[in-house]
């Protein structure tokens, strides 16, 4: 592909970069991504992606805009309380770049149509915020060897990976939490708060992450775990081991099929 007098304008600082040039805008011009979750992640993911001029975004929420979520959801506006979240991301997304494609899907994720949405898509975005959705889409995203970049946020913390079924001896999301836990066991979403820039934090991070793995530049998080305490402005990256009894992608397996759990579980996500 050419680029236009527009497209030289619009990614000119990246195209000056040695390690993207035309060459890796090009790829980023083609990439697919699907995010999952138009909230407090994959707000700043869907924003700086659709700004780096990604091709074609997909994203699901089944959720509507409510005035407790632009604290911390700024794909959103006032303007677009009680509207659908994927259509309110779309239409925001346009403003920010009209050539970028954006699909949105109305919709929950379950086992039965998770492998159908993501299939067409290079890199999976999880900005969802409870486990159940975390495990289906680690699960379906090893099933279909999809790179899967996952973050998640807790009050004033942020946790950050990387999951490459088809590179390495990588682990996946189970070898570090190996079953969601029992509902009740954490806070819910509601109950537990979270600060909202440590959203736009993680969630612009998760940027990086994916266009690094598009461009395939830099150090991946694949195999690692990267830890934010925004109280104390810290960054810890702890290494994670591929569980070789992992119930998914170990030695023998367990898990050979999606397994939908229930929903109502929170995880390290008031999203």
């Amino acid at each position: 592909m050419t680029f236009t007098e527009q497209q030289l304008e619009r990614y000119s600082r990246h195209i000056l970069l040695p390690e993207v040039g035309g060459i890796g805008q090009k790829k980023i011009l083609n990439a697919k991504i699907f995010i999952v979750g138009a909230g407090g992640l994959g707000s700043p993911v869907a924003l700086y992606l659709a700004a780096a001029g990604v091709g074609t975004l997909g994203i699901i929420d089944n959720d509507q805009v409510d005035l407790s979520n632009l604290q911390r959801q700024i794909l959103h506006s006032t303007k677009t309380i009680d509207q659908p979240k994927a259509i309110s991301a779309k239409e925001t997304i346009n403003q920010i770049n009209p050539d970028v494609r954006v699909i949105p899907y109305e919709d929950r994720i379950t086992s039965q149509n998770i492998l159908k949405l993501i299939a067409d898509y290079d890199i999976i975005i999880d900005g969802s915020d409870n486990f159940a959705t975390r495990f289906l889409v680690n699960d379906a995203a090893f099933f279909l060897k999809k790179t899967l970049v996952s973050a998640s946020i807790f009050r004033f913390d942020g946790q950050l990976t990387v999951i490459k079924p088809t590179a390495g001896n990588y682990p996946c999301y189970r070898c570090l939490y190996p079953e969601p836990p029992p509902a009740g066991l954490v806070p819910s979403c509601q109950e537990a708060g979270v600060l909202g820039i440590l959203a736009g934090t993680m969630g612009t991070l998760q940027a990086a992450e994916t266009l690094k793995e598009i461009l395939g530049i830099g150090e991946s998080l694949a195999g690692r775990l990267l830890i934010y305490d925004a109280l104390s402005s810290s960054f810890q990256k702890v290494k994670v081991p591929k569980n070789p009894r992992c119930s998914l992608c170990g030695e023998n397996p367990t898990i050979t099929e999606l397994i939908d759990y229930e929903a109502a579980v929170c995880a390290l996500s008031p999203n």
